[in-house]
């Protein structure tokens, strides 16, 4: 229900005080997202200090998008870190490139998850229009999930009735993007992806908590059940 986002930490993505956010959080998530920033911040290791510090799941986000020779052996050192899902662009298309990545994942015990929108508005002009293409792929390639971010719920309404429960949601944008926690859940994603409104708190096991708590009220709300 609830992945937090460790992408904008800086001077929190090191020793304690990443150790600290992780485990604190714990109790009350599904999974972290390490993303760029913090990778180049601290190295792959930072990976597996972040599964040391908690039995969650953990998605690298490198919104992966080049030839799939190239993404698969960046899979493979991926793998090498203990990583259970990285992200990948959908629009970069199945030959010769997702087919690659999705093969070597198979491979190595790895889950797949697939952007096919973005929150910000430039991804209307593009990514979107392929909308229901990327769906589609995503299908093909049997692939872990999809990103839709939360800010546009009525992609991820059209992404639950295309999946079906065959493929997990995630969607971004709560909080700092303006969607708030348990819109997309409401709207049919699986997963909420919140960075900064945790991460950035005083008390980041009190913002998940909180977090969590409004999700599984809105839940209750617009679905009836869990």
């Amino acid at each position: 229900m609830l992945v937090v986002a460790l992408d904008t930490l800086r001077d929190q993505g090191r020793g304690d005080s990443l150790r600290k956010i992780v485990e604190e959080v714990s109790p009350h998530v599904s999974g972290f997202k390490v993303g760029l920033g913090l990778l180049l911040e601290n190295g792959l290791e930072v990976i597996s200090k972040v599964k040391k510090f908690s039995e969650r799941e953990v998605i690298v986000d490198l919104k992966l998008a080049d030839i799939g020779d190239v993404m698969a052996s960046i899979l493979r050192l991926l793998a090498d870190s203990g990583v259970d899902a990285v992200i990948a662009h959908g629009f970069v298309g199945v030959i010769d490139a997702l087919d690659k990545l999705v093969f070597e994942a198979e491979k190595q015990g790895v889950n797949v998850i697939l952007v096919i929108s973005m929150s910000h508005r430039g991804s209307e002009k593009y990514i979107d229009k392929h909308f229901e293409e990327l769906l589609q792929d995503a299908v093909q390639l049997g692939v872990r999930g999809v990103v839709v971010p939360a800010t546009k719920p009525y992609l991820i309404t059209r992404a639950r009735r295309a999946l079906g429960e065959r493929v997990y949601i995630y969607s971004p944008g709560v909080g700092v993007q303006g969607a708030r926690p348990g819109d997309a859940l409401c709207a049919g994603a699986d997963y909420e992806i919140i960075g900064r409104l945790i991460t950035t708190s005083s008390d980041p096991s009190s913002a998940a908590r909180t977090v969590k708590h409004i999700q599984l009220e809105r839940v209750r709300e617009c679905r009836g059940s869990l």
